[in-house]
């Protein structure tokens, strides 16, 4: 295998290196041209994913390296995916930063940081990133645990503005810790402001926490969180699309975003001003169907007006303690908390339109059938199932999930 000048025994040891394990040689290729297209291609780059979607990275970097025509890499795409015009725009795009030098040095200095590359596939693969389709991240650089980066799944990402007020970060420190002690990981951009005080809290807690940055994992930004940021490499993780060495620029901060929505079960904004780019955390996790919450403020602060906008005028639940944000997203519940056979019988459907209800807020059929993705007479027909085994009830203003001790905790 020869790809950027080098040959295998050049290629194994750097490979070797960013998997964390041994490789097959065709895993090594793939996993080798995966990191070179995550310096290639900016993120969310919709034609590159396809591209290595259909045809393979390793392949799409052969091509791409051989100067192939429009007609071969088209040839690599499924049909209809894309116009010649557009594809000419992304060869023009990838190929100025076809520097072999630079790519190799980036798997160096990943190397010396002890950073590891992330595909999809692998056993510690955020899985929630793949909701993103064509835009999903082709590959994730990652400096930490395994342990906070097997939480993801049950992760709730609490993010707000860096300049934050005193009463913002007090809350934020509530719920980070709150939400710890309730079993939830807590994912955000660590920020000035908001964002550095959700990582703060959550380690004071000893819980997990995962930041998303916005460059390389060995440049940390902003640099007067490297100590907040080291810290969260010992007990946490640091993720990243962008190789080591890459900058943090103002569009790479809101790709980044997109990684915090995709990530988490749940997003909370905090506090947020009305042109705050948290705002643009929220936008994406409501286009991915996440479910979003915002803490609101004095409807005297400025502080607070994204908060307020998001509640008044898109799908944001105000929520106002630990226990408002993770009825936002529950956690699954575990057989160890219940009794010998109490989950058997727990189908697919059972398990949505429980997951569906909350404890404390009466919701409509209709409402229901909606968070759970079932048809209006399915919800009625297990509705009345689950009343019968006592794990619901039927309130004045709609269902509730009967609380049980493991809820209250």
């Amino acid at each position: 295998m020869t790809m950027f000048g080098l040959g295998e025994t050049e290629i194994e040891p750097l490979v070797t290196a960013l998997a964390g394990r041994d490789l097959s040689r065709d895993d090594q290729r793939q996993l080798f041209a995966r990191a070179a297209w995550s310096g290639i291609a900016e993120p969310g780059d919709r034609l590159a994913g396809a591209l290595i979607t259909s045809a393979g990275a390793a392949e799409s970097l052969r091509a791409l390296l051989a100067s192939a025509s429009v007609e071969s890499m088209r040839a690599l795409l499924p049909g209809g995916e894309v116009d010649d015009d557009q594809l000419v725009q992304a060869l023009e795009r990838w190929r100025p930063r076809l520097d072999p030098s630079a790519a190799v040095n980036s798997m160096r200095q990943a190397a010396r940081v002890d950073a590891r590359l992330l595909v999809p596939g692998d056993p510690l693969w955020p899985v929630g990133v793949d909701d993103l389709g064509g835009h999903a991240p082709l590959a994730l650089w990652v400096r930490g645990t395994d342990a906070a980066l097997a939480a993801l799944p049950r992760s709730i990402a609490l993010v707000g503005a860096r300049a934050a007020t005193g009463y913002g970060e007090h809350v934020t420190m509530e719920a980070a810790a709150g939400l710890v002690d309730r079993g939830y990981a807590i994912v955000s951009g660590a920020a000035y402001g908001i964002d550095g005080m959700a990582h703060r809290a959550a380690l004071a807690s000893h819980g997990q926490t995962v930041a998303f940055l916005a460059g390389g994992v060995d440049r940390f930004y902003p640099s007067g969180h490297d100590a907040l940021l080291t810290r969260i490499v010992d007990e946490g993780a640091v993720i990243s699309e962008l190789p080591c060495g890459q900058p943090p620029t103002k569009w790479r901060f809101l790709q980044r975003n997109r990684l915090i929505a995709a990530a988490s079960r749940a997003t909370v904004v905090m506090e947020a001003g009305w042109r705050s780019g948290s705002l643009n955390t929220a936008a994406h996790a409501s286009t991915l169907g996440r479910p979003l919450g915002a803490v609101p403020g004095p409807v005297t602060s400025a502080a607070s007006a994204g908060c307020h906008r998001l509640i008044r005028d898109f799908t944001a639940v105000c929520v106002t303690n630990p226990d408002e944000m993770a009825e936002l997203a529950p956690l699954d519940r575990s057989p160890a908390l219940f009794g010998p056979g109490e989950l058997d019988d727990r189908s697919p459907d059972r398990t949505r339109l429980f997951d569906a209800l909350s404890v404390r807020s009466p919701r409509h059929v209709a409402d229901i059938a909606a968070r759970a993705g079932l048809s209006l007479d399915a919800v009625r027909s297990l509705l009345g199932a689950l009343e019968l085994e006592g794990e619901v009830a039927e309130r004045e203003r709609g269902w509730v999930r009967v609380a049980r001790d493991a809820d209250r905790r």
